[in-house]
This record gives structure tokens, C-alpha cells and sequence, in this order.
């Protein structure tokens, strides 16, 4: 099976992107994929700020990117756009760090007003950075996204079933990309 970047761009340590994240991660853990989780938060404020590429965590992020088969890249959104710490990390990143990836784009929100921020803020940064395939992606309003007793993720089902169908594209585009063919 394929190896999975899902990827966390909220500041946030109690973050509904995250939950929901972690919660489609035992989805694909569950189908046979290793699923690696990075939550952009717990990497060092003053590489990010400071763009220092050779920073260990920065080279090793960089690497988790090279690693994938697919990433999954969660991102709340403000102000209609996704988040500047996702922005910090993916400038960090080499030009075609997504060339040959499968790569489905989720946002969370307060509102429906922002669900366009997938197609025309994050996916045109996703495209130039190489991304072999980009699936559909799912905006989740927060009010969807909420906290089982147990402490699992709940889902409303206007939202769940949906998801379910773009998580579900994802891993069958998995299997469907083609590998890159190395550059000199």
C-alpha cells in the first residue's frame, strides 16, 4: 500500500483540522496505508519564520514531503485563504516537492463563505509545486466536527458522507499514479 503525508497547517494544539486529520488517518491506516502525521505547529517558529532550510526539522519534514505517496493537507481557513503557518512550511519546501504526489486538499471553517478557498487559494499552490493529482477536496464547516464521550472525532452526516467519498477517491488515486521518472 501507499505511504501518506497528512499534513496539519493549523497553529492551533486543539484544532478541529487536526482531529479531523487524525480521524481520516485510522480511515487509511485502517485500508493498509502507512499514515505519517505532521502537524506543522510542532516544527521550530524561528525556521519557519526565518526560512532556514537546512534547520534538521525543516530537512526532515522536507524528507517526510519526498517519502509520500500521497499527502493529505489540512488547513483552517482565515480571512478566505488557508493558513500562514501551511504557507511558512510549503515555502520551505523545494519548487516540485508534490511532483509525482496524489494529493487531496481539506479545509475547515466557520462558514460556507469559504469554501472556495480550496480551489482558489490552496489547489493553485498545490498545482505549481508538481502535484501529479490533485483529488476533490472537502471544505468541513467547524459546527460539523465535534467530540464523541469517548473522545473520538464525530462527524455530522452532512459532512461525514461526503468526506467518506473524497477520502475514498483518494485512495483508489493512490494506486493510480504513476511513479516520476528520475531527473539527471
Amino acid at each position: 500500500m501507499a505511504t501518506v503525508l497528512s499534513v496539519s497547517g493549523s497553529p492551533s494544539a486543539t484544532s478541529r483540522t487536526a482531529r479531523l486529520l487524525r480521524h481520516l488517518d485510522a480511515d487509511l491506516s485502517a485500508q493498509g496505508h502507512e499514515v505519517i502525521p505532521l502537524d506543522v505547529r510542532t516544527l521550530p517558529a524561528e525556521a519557519l519564520l526565518g526560512a532556514d532550510f537546512a534547520h534538521p526539522e525543516i530537512v526532515r519534514a522536507t524528507e517526510l514531503f519526498a517519502r509520500a505517496d500521497g499527502i493529505v493537507i489540512g488547513t483552517p481557513v482565515y480571512k478566505a485563504a488557508y493558513s500562514g503557518l501551511l504557507k511558512t512550511l510549503l515555502d520551505l519546501l523545494p519548487q516540485y516537492a508534490l511532483t509525482g504526489k496524489t494529493v487531496l486538499p481539506l479545509a475547515t471553517g466557520g462558514s460556507t463563505a469559504h469554501v472556495l478557498a480550496l480551489d482558489y487559494a490552496l489547489r493553485p499552490v498545490l498545482s505549481s509545486m508538481g502535484a501529479a493529482h490533485i483529488v476533490q477536496g472537502w471544505f468541513v464547516l467547524d459546527r460539523h466536527i465535534t467530540t464523541g464521550e469517548d473522545g473520538s472525532v464525530v462527524l455530522d452526516p452532512a459532512s461525514a458522507a461526503p468526506l467518506d467519498q473524497v477520502v475514498a477517491q483518494f485512495a483508489a488515486a493512490l494506486g493510480r499514479t504513476a511513479p516520476v521518472p528520475a531527473t539527471r
